[in-house]
């Protein structure tokens, strides 16, 4: 298992790869905060992207097919099983619920044990493995007394409702933890690694220090270990200089995206290289500084203070928790990752805070929000699940 203490050779590693870029970088709310093993796959994005032969439109749309589900509890982390149907953690309470992907049903497969829910931390992010038809193992990302970690269960759905869920088997512990800026989103990529986004706790000093776990992008093996090839080498660290990534989501050219909270200015839309430092706490939002790669997009914090994020239809779709919207990202292919048009607003205040973002298929996306969070408004329903169909 990774310890949060790495190596002199890892911040020596990962200086001279950020001599190599330039500049930048971006927490949950208005104030401070708020079968197999798969063979390794390159580290890096392309070093070049081409300019795809059909573009999105610069102009999309959005339309709300359905509610899926409502009544939830601070939902966090979803993630879509094989077949269409959604594992929904809440926050708060530390349970799981699968949601059928075409009636909405809840059903409750049990609370995850040693989650201590504060603040913004609690039962965050939850991942479906690659290999899940053979070994039906969920994995998730949660704050405990001490730490921030991330453990992966066994899902048993032969067993009553309520105990489906097998006891957490920890494969990465010591993510600092905090009252505010935990992260907490984590993903299987294209490569078949897992990746995770980590906050600063309100600790700025923890995005640039190459000896903790805190404001960073980690790459991991499905069993916790550092991938071969990762900047660091004996480390899971793959970006720095990160505020607090709540979002992760890879296009059809396989490079990685990641949404960062912004302080008093700038929230981000970041295209991640391995060994990046995206500078925070040095900058925020574009600066062009040497030795910090800028963000692709921005945003004031009162418009978007993003969550997550998903890729569809050729665009980026990020989820606004203060902004109470969806942003659409059309991406135009270019290897430097600059937009194809302006980034456009969706649902501006329609259903409040939005949490999460996921791609269902083709043109469609699920859409959760996140009223229940100490931080929103509940409205009669709250908190819902939304189909949307979108372009």
């Amino acid at each position: 298992m990774q310890t949060p203490v790495l190596r002199r050779g890892v911040m020596a590693l990962l200086a001279s790869a950020c001599l190599l870029l330039s500049a930048c970088s971006s927490a949950d709310g208005p104030a401070a905060g708020d079968g197999a093993s798969p063979p390794a796959a390159p580290t890096s994005a392309p070093a070049t992207a081409s300019p795809s032969a059909e573009l999105p439109p610069a102009e999309g749309s959005v339309e709300v097919v359905k509610t899926l589900a409502d009544g939830l509890a601070s939902p966090w982390g979803v993630a879509a099983l094989p077949g269409g149907d959604l594992l929904v953690g809440s926050r708060d309470e530390a349970t799981v619920t699968r949601v059928d992907g075409e009636s909405g049903k809840k059903t409750l497969l049990g609370s995850v044990p040693g989650v201590a829910p504060a603040g913004e931390g609690g039962l965050l992010g939850l991942a479906v493995a690659p290999t899940f038809g053979a070994d039906h193992l969920v994995y998730a990302y949660f704050t405990t007394e001490s730490d921030n970690r991330i453990a992966r269960l066994q899902y048993d759905e032969k067993k009553p409702a309520g105990r489906q869920l097998g006891a957490p088997d920890t494969i990465l512990r010591g993510i600092p933890k905090g009252a505010i800026h935990n992260g907490g989103r984590i993903a299987f990529g294209p490569d078949r690694m897992l990746y995770a986004g980590t906050g600063e706790t309100g600790d700025t000093g923890l995005a640039q220090d190459a000896s903790s776990l805190g404001g960073k992008i980690l790459r991991m093996t499905p069993d916790g270990e550092p991938v071969h090839g990762n900047p660091g080498g004996d480390s899971t660290v793959y970006s720095s200089g990160h505020r607090n990534v709540q979002g992760l989501a890879w296009d059809s050219s396989k490079r990685l995206w990641a949404s960062e909270f912004g302080q008093d200015t700038w929230d981000e839309l970041n295209l991640i290289e391995p060994g990046g430092n995206y500078g925070w706490p040095e900058v925020e939002g574009k600066r062009g500084k040497s030795g910090f790669v800028d963000p692709v997009a921005e945003w004031k914090t009162s418009q978007a203070s993003p969550s997550g994020i998903a890729y569809a239809e050729g665009s980026i779709w990020m989820a606004g928790l203060r902004g109470e919207r969806l942003w659409r990202i059309p991406l135009s292919g270019r290897a430097d990752g600059q937009p194809l048009a302006d980034p456009q607003a969706f649902l501006t205040g329609k259903y409040g805070r939005l949490r999460t973002v996921v791609a269902a298929g083709g043109d469609r996306l699920w859409l959760v929000t996140s009223n229940t969070d100490g931080r929103g408004t509940p409205k009669a329903g709250d908190d819902r699940i939304l189909l949307l169909k979108v372009r």
